[in-house]
């Protein structure tokens, strides 16, 4: 059976600047084997945002027989995977902790019952306004989807891998289980896009992205009510991540905006393993202790 969303291959490879794409053979999923800076050493992530596999169950050993030159590995669960987090905890050397709570949509109660007032009146507001469209072949809308990441990069100050390059997009637009659509204004302008990543029962939200005229005609809310209902019977969760940045903030914007459309969350977990506990030592020596993992990657905070 062909694997789709975040299971495909190709959404990895659509990653590779950052990391050289390493199939794990027993679980189905897929590593992203990288440089570490100052050192010729390699370590290892999982994609981003979420690392997805067909079996859970085998990661442990897909964990125990990583190549022998890899220090260390970082990843995030899916939300939606089906082991025990008690039960995975064991493979990761430096532990399997809570990391966030992603917000879930459950497409078998109407969003008339699970938004809160505010998203109602902002959607029916929008949807006066604007008119949504599924994009029949998402790779087709490349050149507007990127000028209006563009936009969001600019806004937001976008770095890393979250600010993703053309090329990344132009294989992303092209993984099988990608459902596309986009929001027009009476001039018939393309003001937003939001793209989902469909996986077995669930839709998983990737990326949104709005021109000036998107954000003033609050387009995403348009997006989101009408993604919810041409996706019903399609999937039945739709999952939409947590707010911005390390931690779960409730009073962030994109936080409020997520759980405005249902009360249902689900946890994510970080796994922290070290392969080599005497090299991963030696390349944090000199930094300062704290949380962040791996630690040799931890920011180094300058004086101006």
């Amino acid at each position: 059976m062909a694997t789709t969303g975040y299971l495909n291959p190709d959404y990895a490879a659509s990653l590779a600047e950052f990391g050289r794409p390493l199939g794990l053979p027993r679980s189905g999923g897929t590593l992203l084997v990288r440089a570490i800076p100052g050192s010729l050493d390699l370590d290892a992530m999982g994609p981003y945002p979420l690392f997805c596999c067909g079996d859970w169950s085998k990661l442990p050993e897909d964990l125990a027989n990583l190549p022998e030159n890899l220090v260390s590995v970082v990843l995030v669960t899916d939300p939606f995977a089906s082991i025990d987090p008690l039960t995975l905890e064991g493979a990761f050397s430096h532990g399997l902790t809570r990391y966030k709570d992603h917000h879930i949509i459950d497409l078998e109660v109407s969003l008339e019952d699970s938004a809160c007032s505010h998203h109602l009146r902002n959607a029916r507001s929008a949807l006066a306004r604007l008119t949504v469209e599924e994009i029949e072949e998402p790779r087709s809308g490349l050149e507007v989807w990127s000028g209006l990441y563009r936009e969001l990069i600019s806004r937001h100050g976008l770095t890393g891998i979250s600010r993703f390059s053309r090329e990344s997009f132009a294989i992303q637009l092209r993984v099988p289980g990608l459902a596309a659509f986009q929001a027009r204004d009476d001039a018939g302008e393309v003001v937003g896009m939001v793209l989902w990543y469909c996986q077995g029962a669930v839709g998983y939200y990737h990326l949104a992205a709005y021109s000036p005229r998107g954000y003033a005609a609050k387009a995403s809310y348009a997006l989101f009510w009408e993604c919810a209902d041409r996706l019903r019977g399609r999937v039945r969760w739709l999952s939409l991540g947590a707010g911005a940045g390390g931690t779960s903030d409730a009073g962030d914007g994109l936080t409020r905006f997520k759980r405005g459309w249902s009360p249902l969350t689900r946890p994510v977990y970080l796994g922290r393993h070290v392969l080599n506990p005497g090299l991963y030592a030696e390349l944090h020596r000199g930094r300062p202790a704290g949380g962040f993992f791996p630690a040799y990657r931890a920011p180094i905070a300058t004086v101006a």
